[in-house]
């Protein structure tokens, strides 16, 4: 209140209502910039924790193939022992 007197008494009755306009088109203009700044640091944090999402999926996936061939290997090592053990006891009924 003490400062919309203080610009009535400063600028004058006549000029009021322009510079009133004026500042409030500013103050949106001012307004919808940090809201477009808001967004994008939003955008940004929200794209950062795709990224990291991303890297986790994919150490998992990695993790996953790794195990599945160290399991294939395993099992591979294991029928190769069977089947040199069922070779070894019919060549020794022979």
């Amino acid at each position: 209140m003490v400062i919309a007197l203080v610009a009535l008494i400063v600028i004058g009755p006549e000029k009021l209502p322009k510079v009133a306009r004026t500042l409030g088109a500013l103050v949106g203009r001012m307004q919808r910039y940090l809201a477009e700044v808001k967004e994008e640091v939003n955008r940004e944090a929200r794209f950062e924790e795709l990224q990291q999402l991303q890297n986790e999926i994919k150490q998992s996936s990695h993790k996953a193939q790794a195990k599945a061939q160290r399991k294939v290997g395993e099992l591979t090592q294991q029928l190769d022992f069977e089947e040199l053990d069922a070779s070894e006891s019919v060549s020794s009924k022979d």
